[in-house]
């Protein structure tokens, strides 16, 4: 039996566990939580923070894997793509990883390989002289951490004034304090997902995105399919796929998200070196494009052969539990609602549980998932689960 390490065993990263158990493989599981619920799941465990490389390795070296993963999370990309390359497993390699964590480096990569519509980029630190930069921008202006994940420390700065209280908030949010300021677009944002093995990229789908409202812009759901004009869809996958190309991504899963202007130009502004959090690789992908993208990403880590072949499938859109402040009064019978709307539900609300007010992907208390023939049916099917959850967990 071959053995997969996963990187991470939160309630996202338990599905993935949870797959490759169905498949035949033996997991083993690290997390620095001793309470993770994936470590119910895989065969063997142990708590050890992700981001230690080494000790992860050690673990690694140890169980003799046989490959080694992480999803929906940025925190296990380096450490995995550091075991990879050590034990000569596939992976991103670890150069490739370093890379795709600082987004200003990034963006910098995209703009000389000239892959998407976007202009203006600055790295800032502790140490840059903001009132010399600030007369320089062009406003609006996004600023977020280099190494942020979740929309953490990312806001819109509208004048020069108040550039220096963003750049404080993004640096206090980056692991290696500096932020990153681009030019801040207009428009809709859309989420892609691709799988590259051997330096061939599947461009799996291209999904549109519900967002929260300024400053925080979190996510609230995706849908496939997107819904946009088949040549601005075609425009996405190509500068997708110039992305990859342009980081010299040859192997793994990569989760972007991109604005979209009216006028179709696009902006990714965001690369994740992983499969997509959120449901993505569980229900988005296989339910939108038939696709089974947890099975295929397994096997390629685990260099067997793979299956990307679409079976049936319709249009899929996913809802976030994302409430506002307050306390669980009572977990909802989400059976009943889940056969009345038609919906899947994943949560992990408590009765009594103090909910916080939803700004960042960390503050949600799990998924609504609705199938349907149209992304219009399947987001109202969400939407209306959605409302019945909130009605009955926080009013009396």
């Amino acid at each position: 039996m071959k053995k997969l390490l996963m990187i991470g065993a939160g309630f996202l990263q338990d599905f993935v566990i949870r797959k490759a158990v169905s498949m035949g493989y033996e997991v083993h599981a690290l997390d620095a939580n001793p309470h993770a619920v994936g470590f119910h799941h895989a065969q063997k465990h142990a708590v050890i923070d992700i981001v230690n490389e080494e000790a992860c390795l050690g673990y690694a070296r140890e169980q003799k894997v046989d490959g080694v993963m992480t999803a929906a999370t940025d925190f296990g990309v380096m450490t995995a793509a550091f075991i990879a390359g050590k034990m000569g497993l596939k992976g991103i390699g670890y150069d490739t990883a370093k890379l795709v964590k600082n987004k200003y480096l990034t963006r910098r990569a995209l703009m000389d390989a000239r892959v998407d519509d976007t202009e203006q980029a600055f790295e800032v630190t502790g140490e840059t002289n903001l009132k010399d930069l600030r007369d320089r921008l062009a406003y609006p202006v996004m600023v977020k951490p280099c190494d942020g994940s979740g929309s953490r420390g990312a806001g819109r700065v509208d004048a020069p004034d108040a550039l220096e209280g963003a750049c404080a908030a993004a640096l206090n949010s980056s692991l290696s304090g500096r932020a990153l300021i681009e030019s801040f677009i207009t428009g809709q944002e859309y989420g892609a997902e691709s799988l590259v093995i051997d330096g061939e990229i599947h461009v799996l789908a291209i999904m549109k995105k519900w967002m929260t409202e300024a400053p925080f812009y979190a996510e609230l759901g995706h849908a496939v399919p997107s819904l946009l004009p088949p040549e601005v869809e075609e425009k996405a996958v190509r500068c997708v796929e110039g992305a990859i190309r342009a980081l010299n991504i040859g192997f793994g899963c990569v989760n972007m998200d991109m604005l979209i202007t009216d006028s179709g130009k696009v902006h990714i502004i965001d690369i994740g070196a992983r499969m997509g959090g959120n449901m993505i690789g569980p229900c988005v992908i296989p339910y939108g494009t038939g696709i089974d993208y947890m099975g295929a990403a397994i096997r390629a880590v685990m260099g067997d052969s793979v299956d990307l072949t679409p079976r049936d499938h319709g249009a899929v859109a996913t809802r976030l539990l994302a409430f506002e402040e307050g306390t669980v009064l009572k977990v909802p019978d989400m059976d009943r609602i889940e056969k009345e709307c038609g919906v899947e539900i994943y949560h992990h609300l408590q009765a009594g549980e103090h909910v916080r007010k939803y700004r960042t992907n960390l503050d949600g208390c799990g998924y609504i998932v609705a199938r349907a023939a149209f992304v219009a049916d399947a987001a109202a099917a969400a939407d209306e689960a959605y409302r019945r959850i909130a009605k009955e967990a926080f009013e009396a």
